[in-house]
């Protein structure tokens, strides 16, 4: 938790007062039961009414500094607890910005969701309550006992005579508690797993009539996350009943033992009234404890899983460490490539080998699951090379600045990916300080900008969530567009024409050709490979063969048969 809490830091000045102000309310409601015992020994018993009004007074006006301590002291602790919520919050989602995609793939994006929400939430509720009565209920027992000692020692012990036992249970049951919670977080980032699934799949969940079978699956889920939480707060709700208990049996032998005492002239009657005044504000903030603890054990459990991301080793990526010069050139080469993804044995690229000179175009062809879309990953750095060197103009890229390596780069991946605002948004998004006739540019270039003029707002169309309003093909080329805009020396292209009719796709290529800039294209048609300069045919993570449409014929026996198969899959449409 101290990872966590260091958060809180900056605001140790109103944590300050807010402590100040509830220890203040915490002697004022210890100083009561003494004003009380005054009353009855000094006013009651001996009739004075002088010091009855006197020390009323004082009474009265104990209960005001508390009342005030109580409403300052909330709101100091409200403005720093939720100050550092946000902080927190922060922290954790620009640590997950900074992930590699190896350390994304330890953590599922339902975890992630759920510790930017729930976990904060949580942590930042501790803390509030701690301001409250988090430290207030368990200073008011110890500072209850200390008094009631002052108060009448005899009594006390009394009272204090089963606390060792009630200390010991209470270490067991947080101990129980914050393993409990563990494991309903755990749980709850299934059920949010399930739902983000479901949400994203809803029209193909209606077209296979699947409603049924997925509610069912929820059902399941949602049954683990109730029948943990049921588990972890009937541990919690043991606790209370026990101390009660406890602290009944203590108040009982107080007062039996009180009466012997008075009668003997051992106490005073305020002095047992004092006690009892005592042993009930210890009642009472035991009764809180029960609160206290489930509140601190799902924040400790929040706590760890919200670390695990800020103390998360070998994830950060140092994007202003390397040569921060730019990129002019896009020349490429990859010398005796392999790559294997962490956590697994079976390397999925194999001494791959080429080389791309500046605005050559390469073709990367192959089965499914052949290496395409991770050779592509290895040329911006979202993984490092196993074995060999993957350079950019002359320079291992691992050299290069992230910032600056990535600036080159223009990348459009195979599933399109749009974020919900305006179409102009979505265009500039790679950019900053872009003008709108560079977005139009790019646009007309991407064969989109005809499209875009038709929408009733034109650029300003909103575009919603992972552009739904949009077809599969005005997606793509909309990604494209967005590349475009940044001006790549390097373009990467995975499987991104995929939803194009062949008249789009073909004038889509002839505006690319003219770009000034090195191109990667994943693609599976053979006429689209026959534009580039190379060709690349990937068989099982390493090369089958490498050279241009002509070569390729000439010498591959697996591009002859794709190239076939095409063939008469054209003829057959045609017909």
């Amino acid at each position: 938790m101290k990872t966590v809490f260091s958060y809180a830091k900056p605001y140790k000045f109103y944590i300050a007062i807010a402590l100040v102000l509830m220890l203040l309310e915490l002697v004022v409601e210890l100083m009561q039961p003494l004003v009380i015992a005054s009353i009855i020994d000094k006013g009651i018993v001996e009739r004075d009414q002088d010091v009855i009004i006197q020390l009323g007074i004082v009474l009265m006006a104990l209960s005001v500094i508390a009342f005030v301590s109580g409403i300052v002291n909330s709101y100091f602790a409200a403005h720093a607890s939720h100050s550092f919520s946000f902080d927190l919050r922060q922290a954790v989602y620009g640590r997950i910005q900074s992930f590699s995609l190896a350390m994304f793939n330890k953590f599922p994006a339902s975890g992630l969701i759920t510790r930017l929400t729930s976990d904060v939430t949580l942590v930042q509720q501790v803390l509030y309550m701690g301001l409250r009565i988090m430290l207030r209920a368990p200073l008011l027992v110890v500072g209850s006992m200390i008094m009631a000692f002052v108060v009448n020692p005899k009594l006390a012990l009394y009272l204090v005579i089963v606390f060792p036992f009630l200390l010991v249970f209470l270490y067991v049951m947080v101990k129980k508690g914050v393993a409990y919670f563990g494991f309903v977080q755990k749980r709850l980032d299934r059920v949010n797993r399930i739902v983000q699934e479901n949400l994203q799949a809803v029209r193909l969940i209606k077209a296979y009539l699947r409603g049924k079978y997925e509610t069912q699956r929820f059902s399941k889920v949602a049954g683990d996350l109730k029948f943990d939480t049921v588990k972890a707060f009937r541990i919690m709700e043991i606790i209370l009943p026990i101390l009660l208990f406890g602290m009944n049996l203590s108040l009982l032998a107080v007062l039996w033992f009180g009466a012997f005492e008075i009668q003997a002239g051992g106490a005073q009657i305020g002095e047992l009234v004092a006690i009892v005044n005592y042993a009930m504000r210890m009642t009472g903030a035991f009764s809180m404890f029960s609160f206290i603890i489930m509140i601190f054990v799902r924040a400790k459990a929040s706590s760890e899983r919200l670390e695990e991301v800020l103390l998360a080793e070998d994830g950060h990526e140092q994007e202003d460490v390397g040569e921060d010069q730019p990129i002019r050139l896009g020349e490429i080469c990859f010398d005796n490539v392999s790559f294997t993804y962490p956590g697994t044995e079976e390397p999925v690229l194999k001494n791959i080998s080429f080389k791309l000179n500046p605005n050559e175009k390469l073709a990367i062809m192959g089965a499914t699951g052949s290496g395409k879309t991770t050779l592509l990953q290895l040329l911006p750095r979202f993984y490092d090379t196993t074995d060999g060197v993957v350079s950019l103009h002359g320079r291992d890229v691992l050299k290069w600045s992230l910032r600056e390596l990535r600036k080159t780069i223009g990348i459009v991946p195979q599933q399109s990916l749009l974020f919900t605002g305006t179409i102009s948004n979505n265009l500039s998004w790679g950019k900053d300080e872009v003008a709108q006739d560079e977005l139009a540019d790019a646009a007309i270039k991407a064969q989109i900008h005809e499209t875009v003029e038709r929408f009733p707002k034109g650029y300003y169309t909103r575009v919603g969530q992972k552009g739904v309003n949009l077809s599969g093909g005005q997606k793509q080329r909309l990604s494209i567009a967005r590349a475009l805009v940044r001006n790549p020396s390097i373009l990467i292209l995975d499987d991104s024409t995929s939803a194009l009719d062949v008249k789009t796709e073909g004038a889509l290529w002839e505006e690319l050709e003219q770009e000034q800039a090195t191109m990667l294209v994943v693609t599976q048609k053979i006429r689209t490979a026959m534009r580039a300069d190379r060709i690349l045919l990937l068989e099982e993570g390493r090369i089958s063969s490498y050279g241009t449409h002509e070569q390729l014929m000439t010498k591959s026996e697996l591009y002859r048969q794709i190239a076939m198969s095409q063939q008469e899959e054209e003829v057959d449409e045609y017909v």
